[in-house]
């Protein structure tokens, strides 16, 4: 009887760990890249991933949201296949689908828009003592450009180009990411650090805190004709009163940020995704400063220039978002 028993126990165990290796073997690991750790983009991705984490029970999805170099790579990430969702600009998102700007020849056809988030100023913080107070007055200044990779990067390369400016024009042209640009603001290694992100954001903040510094107006007939010529830029203001020594409205430019992923990923993965967070619309939304004003109708237009994928068409419809 003993013997019975023992087998009895084992084979219980055993049968316990095939269930449990079946169930393991039924997870699906997906991956959004992100940003750096200071900004926004890092925020989204852990968030969507919080919310979907939650209901791995129900839809065997566990995802994981890295910190990456930001819109550029992770839109690269994905195109090669190594990552199945990302946080884009929207004007990044334009020109990987069409083939522009620094796609062209390069075009990733199978780029699937899922929704927007948040807009995004193209912000200019500069030391007080810089004397830089518009962005014609950077000329000849030590300015972070941000990191390569990175959507602030290329923004900053779009508005070169429109003032007839290059990078030879700053004294020096540096290009750190956003955990290390308000440090080498506040040690006097650069005059300027530049940030496309939503607000209120911790880099910002931290560069205000450290050192005396003024957000800088980017505005005049070259952003005028940017934004009047392309769909996926808008005027945008950094209200008043949100960093220290900054206490006016800072008029400037910027876009949107939004999620991106390829056809290649599976509908019901993206399904699950979408749903996690508008099923959750509330909870996302309390998960930072800048998502407390997004709207659903919005974010599933707003800033999208690639298809939208069909397995968030799929959510949208059974929500009566769209026909």
């Amino acid at each position: 009887m003993k013997m019975f028993k023992t087998m009895t126990v084992a084979g219980a165990f055993a049968g316990a760990m095939l269930s449990g290796t079946a169930s393991f073997a039924q997870e699906k690991f997906v991956t959004i890249g992100t940003g750096g750790q200071t900004g926004v983009y890092f925020v989204v991705g852990q968030s969507i991933c919080r919310l979907v984490n939650r209901g791995t029970a129900d839809h065997g999805l566990k995802c994981t949201a890295p910190s990456t170099g930001g819109s550029i790579a992770n839109i690269n990430a994905i195109k090669a296949g190594d990552m199945d969702m990302g946080v884009a600009q929207s004007d990044w998102q334009y020109h990987a689908y069409n083939g522009t700007s620094e796609y062209e020849g390069n075009k990733f056809d199978k780029e699937r828009a899922v929704f927007s988030v948040h807009g995004e100023p193209f912000t200019i913080m500069a030391r007080t003592d810089s004397g830089v107070k518009a962005f014609d007055d950077l000329k000849g200044k030590r300015v972070n450009v941000g990191n390569p990779g990175s959507g602030s990067a290329g923004t900053m390369d779009v508005v070169l180009d429109a003032k007839g400016w290059t990078k030879a024009d700053f004294s020096l042209a540096s290009e750190l990411k956003p955990a290390e640009q308000a440090a080498a603001l506040g040690d006097n290694k650069v005059d300027a650090i530049t940030y496309t992100v939503g607000h209120p954001n911790g880099s910002i903040q931290e560069a205000s805190s450290t050192v005396d510094a003024t957000l800088v107006s980017v505005e005049g007939p070259e952003i005028d004709k940017l934004v009047a010529d392309n769909p996926y830029y808008a005027k945008a203001v950094i209200p008043g009163g949100m960093y220290k020594g900054s206490p006016d409205d800072t008029n400037t430019f910027g876009v949107r940020a939004t999620f991106v992923t390829s056809a290649d990923v599976p509908d019901e993965t993206i399904y699950q995704v979408v749903k996690a967070v508008f099923d959750n619309f509330d909870r996302f939304k309390s998960l930072h400063p800048a998502f407390a004003n997004l709207k659903e109708e919005e974010m599933i237009s707003a800033g999208l220039s690639a298809p939208l994928h069909d397995g968030a068409v799929k959510y949208y419809k059974e929500r009566g978002w769209m026909e």
